[in-house]
């Protein structure tokens, strides 16, 4: 039998949109960072899914845990690929205890 893993939300300290200055510009990266509780604990960045665009796409940091935890406050960085995730307007990055939306102008959008 497998141990059992737990996934939450989880705190993010900053939150940015990146694009590369070449042309022709790539879809930006949404990159996140910030401190996770356990030195073991996988975080991941989960977008959500809509049935028609929303104005900012909803992006949730999920940290997830094995069955045994190693407590350590260690720093993260994740990053995901914007392609196919963006709201009218940017995203909205989804934590624990507080959002941030993101501007992104349509001009860096395009894929």
């Amino acid at each position: 039998m497998e141990a059992a893993e737990v996934a939450r939300l989880i705190d993010f300290e900053r939150a940015d949109a990146v694009s590369l200055m070449i042309y022709p510009p790539p879809p930006p990266m949404l990159v996140v960072s910030g401190q996770k509780p356990w030195a073991n604990m996988e975080v991941t960045l989960n977008p959500r899914r809509y049935v028609q665009q929303p104005e900012y796409w909803g992006i949730e940091v999920i940290g997830t845990m094995p069955e045994i935890g190693q407590p350590a406050i260690v720093p993260y960085v994740v990053e995901l690929d914007l392609t196919g995730l963006l709201g009218t307007k940017g995203v909205e990055v989804i934590g624990a205890s507080h959002t941030e939306r993101i501007d992104i102008p349509a001009a860096q959008a395009q894929d």
